[in-house]
């Protein structure tokens, strides 16, 4: 359970007193209510102390407030009332209940001193106490911080409530009827959305800043099937339990399970059923953290956009890996890349669409031939080369680099570390790069490679890795744990072999900005990273067959 390590008992035990069956049945209905409110009494406290004290209440939640405590004033009141007062002509009851003239007298002595304490603008120690009693009531439900200047109004306020409530119930000691009023609890707590409006406003924000069409329909789709599980409630209403369920559903999925036949015409929730009776894979550890963190990211949107803090109730629930992130993907050995760069893109082949048989055209005016090339000697993402455009390859004191910029309406990068300079490396100007951006540029292309389109999901890389995984079957270096992501971690292990220092492969690889590249001005970083691309080589890996005749 969520609340196991703040509950105070490990279980609920009751008898029901009964020996009769169907009785039983009924009464044990009701005690389950009974403890389903203990424990959401209990999960509604753990929520208010999980949230950052509020630092003023408005001036629509004080009067709201006082109106509440005034209402349960004459409440109290009319509870007294009905249970009766103490007759002075009968013998004295053991409890301590008043006489009429005894209460009647209490009323008025006690409100004739909150009337001179408010009269003189004093707050009395009674009201301050009562602040935080009446604001942790089950229909307020807020925290207030302990110097906050809030204090001190609703503490008037709740003075002020007491002498109208006390004038009230003189009146009713002499026979007047003045009735309890009714209040809407409203207004008070900060209003939260239903999910199903903040979900639209939270895609429709991303999806004009960060998301392509692809990324807004998995978050759309998944954040479906949660709703599907659990249900649309006020945002603020979610709890870990409903993470839980979403959790527990993607532990027994296949991965692409609406592609299995006997799955595809069944609702999400039976469709995980069926798979684990079936004994179907279930998909990997790190497809379920994707898809958690799909959901989840709503409620770090959420806490960005509302005054309150909520609860997201996905943290923690992330499985636990163990696996080095460096194993997800293998860097290519040598012999892989010597094999790579004798395909018949670069030796010569019949056709671009011919590209896998040999032939007589070296394919040097494509992206197909220049992308895993500058990949290997910068290790630039996929995406991030193939959305180069001509004026981000640029000269500066002398010193060529590539610009990785998110200045376009078609480009994006992965994040704010991203944006980096890179210096060419002296084999990509060996092997003549310049002289192919200079024919782009002659010929008034915007892009430093025009024949690799976008793909329908918005990315350039998508229709690329797919040609890439495709031509590494082809020459047979295809592996479980490769791809063109390889380039990357060979990239690393090459500035390493090169005694390039960890903050500068950092820099040029994009992963952040500490150690030198946060010391150091921009021309001053922009020298370092040339000297250190000038040392990286691949040991053992001969391209000299590549460069211009």
């Amino acid at each position: 359970m969520d609340i196991k390590d703040t509950y105070p008992k490990a279980e609920e035990t009751f008898s029901l007193g009964t020996s009769d069956h169907a009785e039983a049945l009924r009464l044990v209905r009701i005690k389950a209510v009974e403890v389903d409110r203990k424990f959401e009494a209990l999960r509604q406290q753990l929520l208010l102390q999980s949230k950052p004290p509020l630092k003023e209440l408005s001036d629509a939640q004080i009067t709201k407030i006082s109106d509440i405590y005034y209402a349960h004033r004459l409440e109290e009141d009319e509870e007294l009332r009905l249970s009766g007062f103490y007759d002075e002509d009968e013998p004295r009851p053991d409890l301590p209940t008043l006489s009429f003239e005894e209460y009647a007298e209490l009323i008025e002595d006690t409100g004739s001193v909150d009337k001179n304490h408010y009269a003189r603008g004093k707050v009395d120690e009674f009201y301050l106490g009562e602040v935080d009693e009446v604001l942790s009531w089950e229909n307020i439900n807020l925290r207030l911080s302990p110097s906050s200047p809030s204090r001190k109004k609703l503490a008037r306020a709740l003075q002020a409530a007491s002498i109208k409530a006390r004038k009230d119930i003189a009146l009713r000691n002499e026979g007047e009827v003045v009735e309890t009023p009714k209040t809407e609890v409203t207004g008070i707590s900060p209003t939260f959305p239903l999910l199903s409006a903040a979900v639209e406003d939270w895609a429709s924000e991303k999806a004009r800043t960060r998301w392509v069409a692809k990324t807004e329909r998995e978050h759309r789709v998944w954040m479906g099937h949660f709703v599907s599980l659990v249900g649309y409630k006020p945002i603020n209403k979610y709890t870990k339990a409903d993470g839980r369920v979403f959790k527990l559903l993607l532990l027994k999925l296949p991965a692409n399970w609406n592609k299995y036949d006997v799955l595809k015409e069944l609702p999400i929730d039976k469709a995980a059923d069926k798979a684990a009776e079936d004994g179907l894979p279930p998909m990997s550890d790190s497809n379920v953290n994707k898809l958690i963190g799909f959901v989840s990211s709503f409620w770090h949107w959420a806490k960005e956009n509302f005054d309150d803090a909520l609860a997201n109730p996905f943290k923690g629930l992330k499985i636990k890996t163990t696996k080095d992130v460096r194993d997800e993907r293998d860097p290519f050995s040598t012999e892989e890349l010597g094999t790579i760069f004798k395909a018949p893109i670069f030796t010569g082949c019949k056709s671009r669409r011919q590209w896998q048989q040999q032939g007589s055209l070296i394919l040097r005016d494509t992206g197909l031939y220049w992308v895993p090339l500058i990949s290997l000697f910068t290790g630039m993402r996929l995406g991030e080369i193939i959305q180069l455009y001509t004026a981000d390859v640029r000269e500066e004191d002398g010193i060529l680099y590539f610009s990785v910029n998110k200045d376009g309406e078609d480009k994006r990068l992965k994040n704010s570390n991203s944006r980096r300079d890179i210096p060419v490396h002296p084999m990509l100007i060996d092997l003549g790069l310049l002289d192919y951006v200079e024919r782009q540029r002659q010929s008034n292309e915007q892009r430093v490679f025009p024949d690799l389109p976008m793909g329908e999901d918005g990315y350039y890389s998508s229709p690329f890795s797919k040609h890439f995984s495709r031509f590494l079957k082809s020459v047979g270096v295809k592996r479980s744990k490769n791809a063109f992501h390889s380039f990357r971690h060979s990239f690393e292990d090459a500035c390493r072999d090169s005694d390039v220092p960890k903050e500068t492969m950092d820099a040029i690889q994009g992963h952040g900005e500490d150690g030198q590249s946060r010391r150091y001005g921009r021309g001053y970083m922009l020298q370092k990273r040339s000297e250190a691309m000038n040392r990286i080589r691949y040991r053992d890996l001969d391209l000299s067959h590549l460069l211009p005749k």
